[in-house]
């Protein structure tokens, strides 16, 4: 079986759809490497912020601690006074009913 000018033609057409694929597949990989770039670029600005929240959470809770700290604090003062001032309520009432009662002598 000999070649043909047909045979060759289409080859020829083989040959160069070869090439024009390899010619597309080289652009796939410079775009794919332009992106892979741009990936890396949005990883390390992801990781930088991560960075950055997690520092801005680390403050804000150090801060919830002290404002959780002050306040049991002042709660505790409130109770020490409600107590002290519960304490002095029987006081109170018998200076009010012996006030009551020098009234009454009185006049």
């Amino acid at each position: 079986m000999e070649p043909t000018d047909v045979t060759i033609e289409i080859l020829r057409e083989i040959r160069e759809e070869g090439r024009r694929t390899n010619s597309r597949l080289e652009e796939t990989n410079s775009r794919l490497d332009q992106t892979n770039s741009l990936l890396d670029e949005t990883n390390a600005r992801l990781e930088s912020l991560r960075d950055e929240l997690s520092r801005r959470i680390v403050e804000s809770e150090v801060r919830t601690v002290a404002a959780i700290t002050e306040l049991a604090g002042t709660v505790r003062e409130m109770t020490g006074f409600l107590k002290q001032t519960n304490d002095l309520r029987p006081r109170v009432e018998q200076c009010e009913d012996d006030i009551k009662t020098i009234k009454r002598q009185l006049g």
